[in-house]
């Protein structure tokens, strides 16, 4: 009889890109059904995977993570624990590397071939300057078809309980009142990826609330000034863990949004996105697009990377001519809903 797979994957990344390492479970357990699967993730991420069914345990980064030596070996002892045969860390570093030698796991797959994966004998696949252009989450899928799984489905998923489920209906009446669709905008994006400034956000909710047919949830947890306080607007997520604000997520119609974990929560959670992205590779959709729901992808104009953005996408705000503007988003989100 052969050995159990016991294989951990890392991922103590952004809330975006632990959303993108959800299929992973999944495809690992279609392969392997009697395969013990962990993830080693940070505490603020780890609800992505709670109630997971494909994922039998999750381990915290966190208190490893202090650059301590003390902090590194009691956390070599507590993976050596769980007898892990693989490990997939979909975007190493140094420690990480060294986490995973000195936990003893036999093979060990990282992106790209670094020096310090060489020496500690750690397989790796490489992104090859992301030359042809790939999603994220197919390059990260390429780690778990290293040792063995064979799949395209990049669907990413989270996963709700019973009593989740069942507040869903009762968050959407409460915020929906009297009108046909509930519209959620995400002002922030972590600074990220280009996005519009504050008062081009209030200007577009401003118009959607007046248009009649929408109930307008702003979905950050901090909200900025300029977009406190606009009537008829709710404000659910203020306050609330990543975990309660996933019911208000799955309670929308739409998610507006630039390139943002929560873009990838909506997807996540197979609610509809509306986003606005950044033609240029390392923002691209090709490459960060949302994955496993009815999507829309709205582009500035051909030539506006070239003639009129600053050139850091952290800076652009698709403002100018042949930009994304309100009235373009307004026009996309009607001609994706009716």
């Amino acid at each position: 009889m052969s050995r159990q797979r016991r294989i951990l994957i890392v991922r103590p990344d952004r809330i975006g890109d632990v959303v993108l390492s959800t299929p992973l479970p999944r495809e690992i357990k279609k392969t392997f059904p009697d395969s013990f699967v962990a993830v080693l993730v940070r505490k603020y991420t780890q609800d992505i995977y709670l109630n997971n069914p494909n994922v039998d345990k999750i381990l915290l980064i966190d208190d490893y993570d202090d650059g301590s030596l003390k902090s590194f070996f009691r956390k070599v002892r507590e993976i050596r624990g769980y007898g892990f045969t693989h490990s997939l860390t979909l975007l190493p570093t140094e420690r990480l590397n060294y986490l995973m030698f000195f936990s003893g796991i036999p093979y060990r797959v990282g992106v790209s071939h670094k020096f310090y994966q060489f020496i500690t004998f750690t397989h790796y696949v490489s992104r090859r300057k992301y030359i042809p252009l790939r999603h994220e989450a197919d390059y990260c899928m390429d780690l778990a078809r290293k040792i063995g799984v064979q799949t395209n489905n990049l669907d990413t998923e989270i996963f709700l309980t019973t009593d989740e489920k069942k507040k869903i209906a009762l968050v959407r009446s409460e915020m929906l009142g009297n009108k046909k669709y509930l519209i959620g905008v995400h002002a922030s994006s972590g600074n990220s990826a280009p996005n519009w400034e504050a008062d081009e956000y209030k200007k577009f909710i401003q118009e959607l609330s007046a248009a009649g047919d929408f109930a307008v949830v702003v979905t950050d947890n901090k909200i900025p000034p300029q977009l406190e306080g606009l009537p008829n607007v709710s404000y659910p997520n203020v306050g609330k863990s990543l975990r309660e604000s996933f019911v208000n997520f799955a309670a929308l119609d739409l998610l507006v949004s630039s390139s943002t974990g929560p873009m990838h929560i909506a997807a996540a959670l197979k609610v509809k996105t509306l986003s606005m992205f950044c033609p240029l590779t390392a923002c691209s959709p090709k490459l960060w697009g949302p994955k496993g729901n009815e999507s829309k992808i709205i582009l500035p104009a051909v030539n506006y990377c070239q003639t009129v953005c600053p050139g850091d996408p952290k800076k652009c705000a698709f403002a100018g001519e042949g930009g994304i503007d309100t009235n373009r988003i307004l026009e996309e989100l009607k001609l994706f809903l009716y």
